[in-house]
């Protein structure tokens, strides 16, 4: 029995960090949708190095967009005739250097028109440090953490983005 729980134990803690994250939402009842437009095409791209759960980081910041801006239709897709968000994700991770974890979100995020000109362009990077206390899984709160932040930034920079012709 104590082989099998130090089995368990093991296979849980490998499991990449960002498996513990869950869709989280910045929603904010003016803003249903950025720049005014019902519909844009989202295109999220992983370009970190280590790429295990790709599809699943991008599911859950697609699904924390929707949460965020509950009045808009994400197209994937492309639809040649909407404007498009596009997310680059450059880290998305959690290292422990022996009493700490330290755990970052850093993307960029650009949208633009139908016809390709750039309205905005910014990136939402959030960096947390954290204890590593008894009993927590102080990897995944981190990560958790910094997702979420980093969330919250490219949620603001949307809802900032002027009217879309």
């Amino acid at each position: 029995m104590r082989r099998l729980a130090l089995l368990l134990l093991t296979a849980i803690s490998c499991a990449p960090a960002t498996s513990g994250l869950k869709p989280v939402g910045a929603s904010e009842a003016q803003t249903a949708c950025p720049g005014g437009r019902r519909a844009w095409n989202l295109a999220i791209t992983d370009l970190r190095a280590e790429r295990k759960d790709s599809e699943r980081v991008q599911s859950i910041i697609r699904d924390s967009l929707s949460r965020s801006f509950p009045g808009c239709q994400w197209r994937s897709p492309a639809d040649p005739g909407a404007p498009t968000i596009a997310i680059e994700i450059h880290r998305l991770g959690a290292v422990f250097d022996g009493t700490m974890y330290d755990a970052a979100a850093e993307w960029s995020v650009t949208a633009s028109t139908a016809s390709g000109q750039a309205l905005t362009r910014f990136d939402a990077d959030a960096a947390v440090s954290r204890p590593n206390y008894a009993g927590s899984n102080n990897e995944r709160e981190a990560l958790r953490d910094a997702f979420e932040r980093a969330l919250n930034r490219t949620a603001a920079g949307l809802r900032n983005l002027r009217e879309v012709p």
